[in-house]
């Protein structure tokens, strides 16, 4: 059965150690252990890669609340929604292979902008995967469940 297309990176990111902000790059490197150069690199595995949807920053902007990408913590921004795969569905992104670990959990960060946020968002953040094969993601990659 062929992998099925469903959706593009729009943008990447990662956290530096150095900044509070998200730094957003053309291109990022993964490996079993996460996002290489990511202050989260090696802490979690189940946690390391935070995918988001497009539909996020929408439904917030349907609310009249402004919120810059990469504010939610994604590491991949992505115009498809991946919310609803089951833990242990594999997408295929560059020469990488993810597997869905679990759903994001809201921090009360993202009060900062707006109080309603954390709410808003409390199912529609993101979801958060794991690297089965490392590699790189480039901006307009195309996403493939496998």
């Amino acid at each position: 059965m062929p992998n099925k297309k469903v959706g593009q990176i729009l943008k990447l990111f990662i956290s530096t150690a150095q900044s509070s902000q998200r730094v957003e790059k053309p291109v990022i490197l993964l490996d079993e252990l996460g996002v290489i150069g990511d202050k989260f690199y090696n802490r979690d595995n189940a946690r390391s890669i935070l995918l988001t949807s497009t539909d996020s920053y929408d439904l917030i902007k349907n609310y009249d609340i402004d919120m810059p990408s990469g504010y939610l913590g994604e590491n991949l921004l992505m115009d498809y929604n991946p919310y609803s795969l089951a833990i242990g569905t594999q997408l295929k992104i560059g020469d990488t292979i993810l597997e869905i670990s679990q759903n994001c959990t809201i921090c009360n960060h993202l009060s900062v902008i707006d109080k309603r946020i954390p709410k808003l968002l409390k199912d529609d953040r993101g979801i958060f995967a794991k690297a089965i094969q490392g590699g790189e993601i480039s901006i307009g990659d195309t996403i493939y469940i496998l």
